[in-house]
């Protein structure tokens, strides 16, 4: 289902999905613009060409807003019936580009800060989220341990952690310049280790 569609469903078809795409857009344009901090309802709205109220109506607060506006919807099947080395890399690519957007890297930051302090959000941005993907990736990696695709006894949790972890640090923080490299880099040290062989 689209992200156009799920929003029809969420807020009732009186609600203008147009609406929504701007809001989405002015909030990319001004992270990119200004960081988070910089980024507020009030410029959302003038930048989008709504009212607060059309905003509050559809997102509780500027951390919900930005969560939308940099990550897409996840659904289902997020892990693929691959052999494992080309899994790990789908994901692996898949996460950097995720995380390496110009938008994404300027929420990142401030969306881990907010989540931080309230335990609530942090469950409905991040927790409830990446909690499919987290089970798809066991149930894979159990998959891979019976063909003798992959060693017994890694841990899904951080297997996900080191993707994402890695991609989030070296775009938001270290500001990576080669996203590509970077994913290429990464993927060879997942499937191929530090010592040498």
């Amino acid at each position: 289902m689209s992200r156009q569609r799920q929003a029809q469903h969420r807020l009732g078809p009186q609600r203008n999905p147009a609406i929504d795409e701007a809001v989405l857009q002015a909030t990319r344009e001004l992270l990119v613009e200004n960081g988070y901090a910089g980024t507020s309802i009030d410029k959302i709205a003038t930048r989008a060409g709504v009212g607060r109220p059309a905003i509050y109506r559809r997102w509780p607060s500027k951390a919900h807003i930005v969560h939308d506006a940099v990550y897409p919807v996840m659904e289902s099947e997020n892990v693929s019936d691959l052999e494992i080395a080309e899994e790990l890399g789908r994901l692996t690519y898949g996460a950097v580009a995720l995380f390496g957007g110009p938008a994404a890297r300027e929420a990142v930051p401030g969306l881990m800060s907010e989540g931080r302090s309230d335990p609530e959000l942090r469950k409905a941005l991040i927790t409830d989220q990446l909690e499919v993907i987290r089970e798809e990736l066991g149930n894979r990696l159990s998959q891979a341990v019976e063909a003798g695709e992959l060693r017994a006894g890694v841990d899904p949790d951080v297997l996900l952690d080191v993707i994402a972890g890695t991609a989030i640090f070296a775009q938001s923080v270290r500001d990576a310049p080669d996203p590509g490299k970077l994913a290429a880099s990464l993927v060879d040290i997942l499937l191929n280790g530090v010592l040498p062989r």
